[in-house]
């Protein structure tokens, strides 16, 4: 139940990444907290969400912030 509660929590942040882009920071943030868990829980992670935690990682650093 719980894999299944953070997949809909997951799916939930990247439609608000979409939608408000403003906030997108704090829901990168959020995103990534959601993917620690699953690592947390020995899971494996989907290539297309480590793909996208590597991207958002890249243009955190390239902003130099």
């Amino acid at each position: 139940m719980a894999l299944e509660s953070l997949k809909a929590q997951i799916s939930l942040l990247l439609e608000e990444m979409v939608n408000q882009p403003e906030d997108q920071h704090e829901v990168q943030e959020q995103l990534r907290e959601k993917l620690r868990e699953l690592r947390a829980m020995g899971l494996p992670l989907p290539a297309d969400l480590v793909e996208l935690e590597k991207r958002l990682d890249d243009d955190f650093y390239a902003a130099g912030t």
